[in-house]
């Protein structure tokens, strides 16, 4: 399933930047999104709140510009009446499609504007005169593509009326990743992906979703990205030609007292230095992601890490289907979690950071505990979970999703806390015919 949006993207000149069509099997999907941009807007008429206002919570990253960045990035917060709108910068992406929501109710997803002021709540909005089980109201709002992002001026309320600060999620899971991870292909990208899948799966749960495409974890250049996630994973924006606009060559660091640290970090990365269009070696590949791991550890000594194994799809042999390079540096990749959960790493941890380049030896005073979780994806995915652009379809994500929660709740103790608002838009088939 693929949006125009994309094809933009990927220079095919069927339409300029984001755009409602979506195509589904090379078929257009009907989709009916509102229009919410203020032909004319009188802040006298609201109260307003600025882009830095302690009320608004950011999810996943943004820069000191309030744009965001990667996979699913987005704001939450409560508010009183029936009013909500948000004016968006001129850094925001023209038309890029966002969701967004009331409390637990299905997303609605509109195009913005950039420069514009959009209603997003109002008296007419579904559900918006609803006053419970969720109180305060609260409203969430997430990016849809990966490549894309808005940037946040100010949030305006009703005169009267007033925002409200929702308290984080007690537990926060990060996912490291690519195009696999960012939603390249699924129907709503980034908030169709298997990555936001899990964290709003779980929930309860914090989650963000640090993925672009193509970029590999060997920091060189993989299908246009000139940095891989062992350079860009430390930095606030990514690796997009947005970002070269907006920041050139000097991006913001991430700073990671932003937000609490991480419980678990899933990684999944590794698709793209495997493909011999990139020529990234085993040595280098494994080097990589050996200080991406240093890295999550440096950053957040008690985080979990879970490294998934590769699935470079699947191919036709005679009368089955068979997976493409089955190993994919499985051996490799094992032998690397075993390195981190020895004796030998665990007595004297090496964390690297990526801003500075420089690995550093800890002393530690006993012994710490292994950290590294090897999860393997065999099985989880058959041929056809693969869309023809070599990216899972929206029931691969899901299956994808399904499992790493599973393991996450046998291995950690984690319940599954998502008891019935939606995760996956427009996903609901079904059969009436019981008479075939």
């Amino acid at each position: 399933m693929l949006s125009l949006s994309k094809l933009a993207v990927l220079g095919l000149g069927l339409i300029s930047q984001a755009s409602a069509v979506i195509l589904q099997n090379g078929q257009i999907r009907e989709t009916n999104f509102p229009n919410t941009r203020l032909d004319s807007f009188s802040p006298s008429s609201y109260r307003t709140y600025p882009a830095n206002a302690s009320e608004i919570s950011y999810k996943g990253r943004w820069d000191s510009k309030y744009v965001s960045w990667w996979s699913a990035p987005g704001i939450k917060f409560g508010y009183t009446g029936q009013t909500v709108a948000i004016t968006f910068g001129n850094l925001t992406t023209d038309r890029v499609l966002v969701g967004y929501r009331i409390g637990g109710l299905d997303w609605i997803f509109t195009n913005i504007t950039a420069g514009a002021t959009h209603l997003l709540v109002s008296p007419s909005t579904p559900g918006s005169s609803l006053t419970g089980p969720i109180n305060p109201w609260t409203f969430e709002l997430r990016v849809s593509n990966w490549a894309y992002g808005i940037q946040i001026d100010s949030v305006h309320v009703a005169k009267g009326e007033k925002l409200i600060k929702i308290p984080d999620h007690g537990r926060r899971i990060e996912v490291i990743g690519d195009s696999l991870s960012a939603g390249m292909y699924t129907t709503y990208e980034g908030l169709t992906s298997w990555a936001y899948g899990l964290g709003a799966g779980l929930g309860n749960t914090e989650y963000s979703v640090t993925g672009y495409p193509g970029i590999c974890a060997a920091d060189q250049d993989c299908w246009g990205n000139p940095r891989g996630q062992v350079h860009q994973w430390f930095y606030t924006s990514d690796t997009s030609w947005r970002a070269s606009q907006i920041w050139g060559d000097n991006p913001e660091p991430w700073d990671f007292s932003k937000q609490p640290a991480a419980d678990i970090v899933v990684i999944n990365i590794g698709t793209n230095d495997h493909n011999q269009h990139n020529n990234v070696s085993t040595e280098a590949y494994i080097d990589a992601l050996g200080k991406i791991i240093q890295g999550v550890h440096g950053k957040w000594p008690k985080a979990q890490v879970i490294v998934m194994s590769l699935w470079l799809g699947f191919y036709q042999q005679g009368n089955t289907y068979l997976p493409n390079a089955p190993e994919g540096w499985v051996k490799e990749i094992q032998d690397l979690v075993k390195y981190f959960n020895s004796d030998k790493y665990l007595s004297q941890p090496v964390i690297y950071d990526g801003v500075t380049k420089k690995s550093t030896k800890l002393r530690v005073k006993r012994k710490e505990s292994p950290f590294v979780h090897w999860f393997n994806t065999k099985g989880i995915l058959q041929h056809n979970d693969i869309g023809p652009q070599w990216h899972p379809t929206d029931v691969g994500a899901i299956k994808v999703a399904s499992h790493l929660q599973q393991f996450i709740r046998i291995k950690f103790g984690w319940e599954l806390e998502a008891t019935g608002p939606e995760v996956w838009h427009e996903t609901l088939y079904w059969n009436d015919e019981s008479g075939y």
